[in-house]
């Protein structure tokens, strides 16, 4: 228990809290409603249908106010940069947006549902007491014209027509097609089949929130007014309705429509994203100048470019548009270079309609250099991420798989920077470096930097900084043949390295063992970027070797998320 709470105990806390304040709220406005003196008589004809309404419309509130700050990138990196004092599972919890944002979008689906079903039955209630010929309490609240209770003011309509016709109703409705309609194509297989389907009807959100803004503008639910409570003694009255405006103990009640509250929840976030957009339409707006195109191995097309103000931390990634082929499509992707570079790079890997046809645009053409007429490039970010956060401990195990080795050539750069500049106040002393691949192939283009890294690291006598694993997953009988043959070279068959490459999947038990020995009252920083099977496993192994004394060793884990 003592390890999960080590790598999960800020975010549990976290969800606690928010659950805690919307149990609060379901039961504040609950009992509110179940139990004000000025909903007495609006309970006498809706019974317990209006705190059912009104107790999730509370908690509708406060979410609605949540839903769009986990999706300001910006404001994120500003909090991620203004947190830099604090600790590493603090900013930890700003990688976790998406996962909030779907949380929060959840819960504002279920107090929906709650608000709709609670005000069809105050609909239907609403129509049977104006439609009853009884003189009934309910019948003759309903009937009162002069500062109404009862919003259907008419005997000849039905619940359906007053949902369709009036300003809550109409909204309503709106709200509630929307919702829907963004929660269902917000699906994974949606979100990557079809990525326009997704951003349109993602896009309603600014309907859905218009209409929350006038949803409460018709004051349908209504309550007695203070004066009249004091005039008119419910308790008394309500049992001699005949009497009521011809004793002066009961004048007839008058009702009023509470105000409007959601906008003053929603108007702070919804002033923060437009402040968001408008920054990222400047920054898509910037001239990008590509200088240089590489092809690699394994279809990985490498972008080199430039652009003016533009300034990056290790580990950050951008959200790429090319007009040209998606108007709409905007792809985040890892930063390749360091910040100490006077350019910045990424690397693409051929894997999907959007990226393939990047690849043929700008990678066909391998030996004619750059082209003459190249297609315009947008760019947006860079935003922070989790390995921000590998210079804040003095051990970092880096893994990536495939292509999800990006991140962390921009942390290999800028450690080769700090070193080559006598940077003695790097509080990193040792870096464990895991890459697995399928291919043979995906290791050129990388292995470059390893070579250059571990020839200067033994220049500046520090061979044991960075200790690195390649794994290969995939390889064929000739393949197999051929590194039988030449095992015994002093370098690598497959990267020239001279550490060997690994051939299957790592023990991760059995690395995560031999790095807690060697680093035993140390917080270790283990940083991903791959599937998340894989961090399922990892995660497991940084729980299980993870100690409870404070003074033990703990694994502090970090999962790439855009």
């Amino acid at each position: 228990m003592g390890n999960w709470v080590i790598n999960h105990g800020l975010s549990a806390l976290v969800i606690v809290v928010w659950l805690g304040i919307n149990i609060f709220l379901f039961v504040y406005y609950y009992m509110l409603y179940e139990y004000n003196p000025e909903y007495y008589y609006t309970r006498k004809i809706i019974g317990s249908a209006l705190a059912w309404a009104r107790a999730p419309a509370a908690c509708l509130n406060f979410n609605c106010l949540l839903i769009l700050l986990p999706v300001c990138r910006n404001l994120l990196s500003f909090l991620r940069g203004s947190c830099s004092c604090c600790r590493c599972s603090a900013r930890k919890q700003l990688d976790k947006n998406i996962t909030f944002h779907k949380l929060v979008a959840y819960m504002i689906a279920l107090h929906t549902a709650i608000h709709i079903v609670a005000h069809l039955f105050n609909f239907e209630w609403f129509n049977n007491s104006q439609q009853s010929t009884e003189e009934t309490l309910d019948a003759v609240l309903s009937n009162i014209d002069n500062k109404w209770l009862n919003p259907i003011r008419s005997d000849h309509t039905n619940p359906n027509y007053v949902a369709f016709t009036t300003i809550a109703g109409l909204s309503g409705v709106i709200i509630t097609l929307a919702l829907i309609l963004m929660i269902t194509s917000s699906t994974d297989t949606i979100r990557r089949s079809y990525f326009e389907v997704f951003w349109f009807t993602h896009h309603l959100f600014v309907i859905f929130f218009a209409g929350l803004v006038i949803h409460g503008v018709g004051r349908i639910v209504r309550h007695q007014t203070e004066v009249s409570i004091l005039e008119h003694d419910f308790l008394y009255c309500e049992n001699h309705t005949v009497e009521w405006g011809k004793v002066h103990e009961c004048p007839i009640p008058s009702f009023e429509g509470g105000a409007p509250m959601t906008w003053k929840w929603v108007l702070g976030p919804m002033i923060l994203y437009v402040c968001e957009r408008l920054i990222r339409l400047y920054r898509s707006q910037q001239r990008v100048v590509i200088t240089k195109t590489i092809v690699h191995p394994s279809r990985v097309l490498q972008l080199q470019m430039q652009m003016k103000g533009f300034k990056m931390e290790v580990g950050q990634y951008i959200f790429i548009n090319c007009p040209s082929i998606s108007q709409l499509e905007w792809h985040p992707f890892t930063l390749t270079s360091a910040p100490e570079e006077d350019y910045f790079t990424v690397h693409i890997r051929s894997a999907g309609d959007w990226t393939d046809a990047i690849f043929k645009t700008f990678g066909e053409d391998k030996d004619e250099g750059l082209k003459q007429m190249q297609p315009r490039i947008a760019v947006d970010g860079p935003f922070g991420t989790a390995s921000e956060d590998v210079f804040h401990y003095e051990v970092s195990v880096l893994i990536g798989a495939g292509i999800g080795v990006t991140p962390f050539a921009s942390v290999l750069k800028s450690i080769w920077y700090k070193y080559q500049n006598s940077d003695a106040g790097l509080r990193t002393k040792k870096i464990y470096f895991f890459w697995i691949c399928r291919e043979t192939e995906a290791f050129e283009w990388f292995a470059d930097l390893l070579r250059s890294l571990e020839s200067n690291m033994e220049q500046l006598g520090k061979p044991d900084f960075l200790n690195y694993k390649l794994f290969l997953t995939g390889w064929d009988s000739a393949q197999a043949t051929h590194i039988k043959v030449h095992f015994d070279k002093e370098t690598d068959v497959v990267t020239g390295l001279k550490q060997k490459t690994h051939y299957g999947r790592p023990n991760w038990d059995k690395e995560f063992y031999s790095i807690a020995q060697a680093h035993p009252r140390t917080t270790i920083g283990v940083f991903l970027c791959g599937p998340q099977p894989l961090a399922k496993a990892l995660e497991q192994c940084t729980n299980k070797y993870s100690e409870i004394n404070p003074l033990g060793v703990h694994f502090h884990f970090n999962k790439e998320n855009f």
